[in-house]
């Protein structure tokens, strides 16, 4: 079994079974479910989330310190560097305004460095 596979049963398997607190169990499921797409794109940090902590010490991870708020791309920040220490994740925002369209010229993606220079 590769590691992409080994790592999404064992996302899925805890994210299942985690009892958090209100934040925590509230995060799981997206948590869960983009650690299990980064490890689809990245064999290396699939591996890494197989070999390395629980998902319950991942999501303790996350939400440490973040009081009633933190944003999805700190929470999935935080998840990927507790498997792979000083991993980032970079988040490209993007409208589609067909809904059925899938051509790359009917989707607009929006790059907010471009907004603060």
């Amino acid at each position: 079994m590769s590691w992409k596979n080994q790592a999404a049963d064992k996302l899925e398997r805890e994210a299942k079974a985690f009892k958090g607190n209100k934040y925590e169990s509230a995060m799981k499921s997206a948590v869960a479910k983009t650690l299990a797409s980064f490890c689809c794109q990245n064999e290396e940090f699939a591996q890494a989330v197989v070999q390395g902590g629980s998902f319950a010490e991942c999501m303790a991870a996350v939400t440490k310190g973040v009081g009633t708020f933190v944003s999805d791309e700190e929470a999935y920040r935080r998840a990927a560097a507790f498997y792979f220490q000083g991993a980032q994740v970079k988040m490209e925002p993007k409208i589609q305004l067909e809904p059925d369209a899938e051509e790359a010229e009917k989707v607009i993606s929006l790059d907010f460095s471009d907004f603060f220079s």
